[in-house]
Formats: structure tokens, C-alpha cells, sequence
């Protein structure tokens, strides 16, 4: 049976979820080849099933935050969960490449979990102690994606790509008989309909703080999504270093994240969302700066490379659970429909910026040149957050008055 109405779910339930949303992003990644292999397939088709499924997952941010103002966040995130079993039992019993890609599509239904996840969050605290909260999730969004794909390997090599997809069945059911527990309804203010609640979305971009703290969040990811897409050009031609020790390095901004979405959990209701935002920003810009001026004189390393980006993921684990507080504290009573449009801006964001990436960089000026894109992202986060402290200094002398 439920709990009562007025308890508030347990945090781990939010992080079981978040961790959901998060491996059914990647981990079967090292099965594409074989799954290509089976169905006889052309590679790049079966790699839709990643393209396709981050488009699809877009467009559902859009949906499913306006929807859990209108309906409840209980009955959305159910709903998405029964959906995400009947696709990964129709991907494991795909006769064809493409009855697995609709499958696989339907997939991401689970992928705005996060979003809704911060809506809850916010339904039962505000401000700081929202951003704590966040950190926390945040994390398993950082260590999740780290360890999917190692999962996914072995089970592949143990059972073959299939047994992915059982995985899911269980972490589905067993993630839903949690949520069908623990996870009370937590908006108790719904939207009159459910067109009016898409409709607000115009006062949300009316809005110039949601605006400075949605672009702090899309343009601080927005660096990681830099980083992602030429990290392998610099292997290759800076440091001539082989996949296996790439994926070792590329852990340190992921390692990095995970100790600044940490100390934003531990340290955020003490010193409030724009500090935190702002020593984010600046962790991650100062690394950078370092690291680009070591590069031009010529004194660079795979640590002292690495280390630089890890600075990155330092400063994002500090600004972004903040920076998703603010977001879904502008309008309380549209927490959803803004953490799923800030969502779809930050996806949206990430994919320009890393198609960006991939246009400028060359062998010859990999190195510097990806620190200077990252640079430019992380610098447009911490100008947003500017904005933010602005905006608030103006608001506290007519706060006086």
C-alpha cells in the first residue's frame, strides 16, 4: 500500500529513479555491434537507436513536465515506467532491426525521470535545500552513465546483447514496485488543464531568472558535451594514447562532477544556489585558463590536460544542482513544465555546441582548442550566473522599500 499523501518520498527512491533514467541511455552501448551483427543491419542504423533515442527523449522533456503539473507526478511517472517495460520486452523479443529500433524509441519514455525527479523535489523543498537534494541525485546521473556501459559489456559476454534488455526488465519492475510504494504525489496544486499548463511555458520564457539559471545549467553541461565530442581527436593527436586509457582519463571529469555534486549536497542549504553557482563557474573557468596557458607554453602532460577538464566537472557538480533548483523555483507551481523545458534546452544546447566541437577542431590544434570551446561554454554558464546575482541585487532594495 502507498503511504499517506503527505509523507514525502524517500530521496533514495528519486535516486533509484534518476539512475533509471540514466543506464537506459548507454548501457547496452557495447552490444551495437552485435546487435547490427544479428539483424544483419548497417551499423549506422543501429546507431539510431542512440541519435533517435536522445531526439525522442527531447521532445518528451517538452511533454511529460507540463504533464505532471496537470495530472500529478505519481501518475506520470508510473505510467512512464509500465511503458519502459513494454519496450525493453519488445527490444529482447525483436525479430527485426527495425521492431527493435521502435522499441528502443519508446525507451527513452523513462528519460524525463530526472526532470519530474527535481519537480518532486522541489514540491517538498525550496531554494537551498532543493539544490541539496539535487546534488545528491546528480551524482548517480555522473556515476550511472561511469559504470552502464562496464555492465552492459559483461553481460554481453556472458549472455549476449539480449541480456541487457532482461537487465532492464528487472531494474524496471523492480524500480516501479518502488515508486508504486514510496513515491506519494507531491503536487497538490495541479494545473486546471493540461493546455493551459504547455501554454505557460510562455511565462517561463518570459522570465529573465529562469533564463539566467537555465543557460547557467545548458552552458555548464554544454562544456562536458564539448569535452565528449573531441577528447578522442586530442587522444589521438596530442597524446597518442590508445581507447582503453582515454576512457580511463575521461573518467576524471566524471570523477570530478561526482565530488562537486557532493559538496553541493553537503554545503549548499549554508551558503545558498548563486554562491554555489559561482564557484562552480569559477573552479571550472580558472582550470581552464590554466590548462590553455601550459598548452601555449608548451608545458602540457595527460594529468595536467586531464586535470583541467576535471575542473570542469568539479565546477559543474557545484553549479548545476543549483543552477536546476533555481530553475524550478522561479514558478513553484510549474516546477515540471521547467524542468522539462530547462532539460530540453540543455540536451539541445549540448548537441549544437558538440556538432560546434567537432567542425573547429583538427589534429593540429586539438589540445588548446578544445580547453578554449570548453572555456567559452563554461564562461557563458558563469556569465548567466552574473545575471542571477544581478537580478537579485536589484530585487533586495525594492524588497526594502
Amino acid at each position: 500500500m502507498p503511504g499517506k499523501a503527505a509523507d514525502p518520498p524517500a530521496l533514495m527512491t528519486l535516486i533509484v529513479l534518476s539512475g533509471l533514467s540514466v543506464v537506459s541511455l548507454n548501457m547496452f552501448l557495447p552490444s551495437l555491434a552485435n546487435i547490427a551483427s544479428e539483424f544483419q543491419a548497417d551499423y549506422a542504423l543501429v546507431n539510431l537507436c542512440i541519435a533517435g533515442y536522445a531526439a525522442v527523449s527531447c521532445v518528451l522533456q517538452l511533454v511529460m513536465g507540463p504533464l505532471s503539473d496537470r495530472v500529478g507526478r505519481r501518475p506520470v511517472i508510473l505510467a512512464a515506467l509500465l511503458l519502459f517495460l513494454v519496450a525493453s520486452l519488445g527490444c529482447l523479443l525483436a525479430s527485426n532491426v527495425r521492431a527493435f529500433l521502435t522499441f528502443r524509441l519508446m525507451q527513452a519514455v523513462i528519460a524525463p525521470a530526472y526532470a519530474v525527479s527535481v519537480a518532486i523535489i522541489r514540491d517538498v523543498s525550496a531554494g537551498s535545500k532543493a539544490a541539496s537534494s539535487i546534488g545528491y541525485v546528480a551524482m548517480t546521473s555522473a556515476i550511472a552513465p561511469m559504470l552502464a556501459p562496464m555492465l552492459g559489456g559483461a553481460l554481453d559476454d556472458l549472455y549476449g546483447w539480449r541480456a541487457s534488455f532482461w537487465a532492464f526488465l528487472v531494474m524496471g519492475g523492480a524500480t516501479l514496485a518502488l515508486c508504486w510504494v514510496d513515491l506519494r504525489e507531491t503536487n497538490k496544486t495541479p494545473a486546471a488543464t493540461f493546455t493551459r499548463q504547455v501554454r505557460s511555458y510562455g511565462t517561463l520564457v518570459g522570465s529573465e531568472r529562469f533564463w539566467g539559471y537555465a543557460l547557467c545549467m545548458t552552458f555548464s553541461r554544454g562544456a562536458f558535451f564539448v569535452f565528449i565530442g573531441g577528447a578522442s581527436l586530442v587522444a589521438v593527436s596530442t597524446f597518442r594514447i590508445s581507447a582503453a586509457q582515454l576512457g580511463f582519463y575521461m573518467g576524471t571529469i566524471t570523477a570530478g562532477f561526482v565530488l562537486g555534486s557532493f559538496l553541493c549536497g553537503r554545503f549548499s542549504e549554508h551558503y545558498g544556489l548563486t554562491t554555489m553557482m559561482l564557484t562552480g563557474g569559477l573552479v571550472a573557468c580558472a582550470g581552464l585558463i590554466l590548462g590553455i596557458l601550459l598548452c601555449l607554453y608548451g608545458v602540457v602532460s595527460l594529468p595536467i590536460y586531464f586535470g583541467a577538464c576535471g575542473c570542469v566537472g568539479l565546477g559543474n557538480g557545484l553549479a548545476i544542482p543549483s543552477s536546476n533548483a533555481g530553475v524550478v523555483s522561479v514558478r513553484p507551481e510549474m516546477a515540471g513544465s521547467a524542468s522539462g523545458l530547462s532539460a530540453a534546452l540543455t540536451v539541445g544546447g549540448g548537441a549544437f555546441l558538440s556538432a560546434i566541437t567537432g567542425m573547429v577542431l583538427t589534429q593540429a590544434n586539438a589540445a588548446p582548442t578544445l580547453l578554449a570551446m570548453m572555456l567559452l561554454s563554461s564562461g557563458m554558464g558563469l556569465l548567466a550566473t552574473l545575471y542571477v546575482m544581478r537580478l537579485d541585487a536589484q530585487e533586495k532594495p525594492l524588497e526594502r522599500e
